[in-house]
């Protein structure tokens, strides 16, 4: 097309040439500004996804405590930012056609008054100014199309720069190549020597930490809030890396195993249960996916899965989901503890695996995790005592530090942090269940007189 315009002639070639640079700096005008507005659009679109996921989950709470139309309000307003964002968004990227059908209309007119001119000066005649316009549409209409293509390409971009920001987070550490070591792991004796940690470089939480597990051993770690035992068991997860210190694995660093070497070695129960959507026996086998289904019932066996699974309408079969109500959340805390235990793992952690069920469901969970950590190197994080009297070492942290370290009778004997922590718990629940008893003997004796009184009367 281009040839056949130069052919008639290359002044008005010109002409039609210079459409480009103009459509090239409206569409990159109006194109930057579109993205930002996409952009705004897709992050208020999050926000309101997020609030519509909140209402929904957390529907009954919403209702017991009358917060229906804060919420509404709430997702009123998330809504009319969203309006406002894709509105906008919608408008700016709209001016891109019409802004290019006024350039390319715009050259139609100069070239048609300068083949006016140069028909009248015989230069040109009417089919050759003719023939041109008709090739100079031709030659606009690309510009036209990739103009057309350049608001979804706008809204794309501002969509992918969403998932960028989660592909350059940053990553963890790189971690080793090595692949033998992995061999020597067996028997699961841990060690932290001088291991320093801090999620900010301002405030140090562990400092200076060193301690032994035996193997086989069980190792509980108490404290309050905030003193960094769940911390600890992630660094032995390799799920942070410590700033100074290490920690030995049956005398080899996790430092030089691979973090898919140290985990697949290592099982892991915690406060928070997670099921995905599948049958119970699924559920079980993901602690080791090869399990047959004689080892999988086993392991319901030994951890009391069984004693409800045989209850199910499809016994092991029944489809379960962590949303559902199907099982009970000591049931599901029961399910991990089988996930584990099928798992065979030389090191075990417990992260408050029976702070979230009631006395009678503590006494299975604790007879499975009895039977679980049999001969497996054990570290237990529990705000209950009851759990840990047994633990061959108790640490008590606070702060960072362990203040105090021992057996159960050993800690009490010395009356420190772990003894009145014990007392707090143990001699607190004994003066409620006291005070219980107290009032109900107290409304036995206000009842009485209203008992026998006709009775005496009589």
């Amino acid at each position: 097309v281009l040839v056949m315009m130069l052919m008639i002639s290359w002044q008005l070639s010109l002409i039609a040439l210079a459409v480009i640079p103009v459509a090239l700096v409206v569409t990159g005008v109006v194109g930057a500004r579109a993205q930002k507005l996409f952009a705004q659009q897709w992050d208020a679109t999050g926000v309101v996804n997020s609030e519509v996921e909140e209402a929904y989950t957390g529907h009954s709470l919403v209702t017991v405590f009358g917060r229906r139309d804060e919420v509404a309000a709430r997702f009123e307003e998330r809504n009319e930012t969203l309006f406002r964002a894709t509105f906008g968004a919608q408008f700016v990227s709209s001016l891109i056609m019409p802004l290019m059908m006024f350039v390319g209309n715009l050259s139609y007119v100069v070239i048609a008054i300068v083949g006016g001119l140069r028909i009248v000066s015989g230069q040109l005649t009417l089919g050759d100014v003719q023939a041109f316009i008709q090739y100079s549409r031709q030659f606009t209409q690309p510009l036209s199309q990739v103009a057309s293509m350049a608001t979804m390409l706008q809204s794309g971009v501002a969509s992918a720069e969403r998932v960028f920001e989660l592909l350059d987070a940053e990553e963890q550490e790189p971690e080793t190549t090595v692949t033998t070591a992995a061999a020597g792991i067996g028997e699961g004796r841990v060690e932290f020597e001088h291991v320093r940690f801090s999620y900010s470089p301002d405030r140090e939480l562990i400092r200076d930490l060193s301690l032994v597990a035996d193997p086989g051993h069980t190792v509980a770690i108490v404290g309050p809030t905030g003193a960094g035992k769940t911390t600890l068991v992630n660094l032995v997860m390799r799920f942070y890396e410590v700033d100074g210190g290490r920690i030995m694995i049956d005398g080899i660093d996790i430092r030089d195993l691979t973090r898919a070497q140290l985990r697949e070695r290592t099982g892991m129960v915690l406060q928070d249960t997670w099921l995905f959507k599948g049958t119970l026996r699924e559920n079980i086998r993901y602690g080791r996916l090869d399990a047959s289904d004689e080892e999988v019932e086993a392991a319901a066996i030994a951890t009391h899965v069984d004693d409800f699974a045989r209850q199910l309408p499809d016994g092991y079969d029944t489809i379960v989901d962590d949303d559902e109500s199907t099982l009970s959340a000591g049931e599901k805390q029961l399910v991990t503890i089988a996930r584990a235990f099928l798992a065979r793992p030389s090191l075990l952690i417990l992260d408050e695996a029976t702070s979230s069920v009631d006395t009678r469901t503590e006494v299975l969970v604790q007879q499975a995790m009895n039977r679980l950590r049999e001969g497996r190197t054990s570290f237990v994080i529990a705000h209950r005592l009851s759990t840990i009297r047994d633990a061959d070492l108790i640490l008590v942290m606070e702060a960072g530090d362990i203040v105090e370290q021992g057996e159960h009778e050993q800690l009490l004997a010395a009356d420190g942090a772990y003894a009145r922590l014990y007392r707090s718990q143990f001699e607190g629940a004994a003066v409620d269940i006291d005070a219980e008893e107290e009032l109900a003997a107290q409304g036995d004796v206000e009842e009485a007189p209203t008992t026998t009184g006709p009775i005496a009367t009589g």
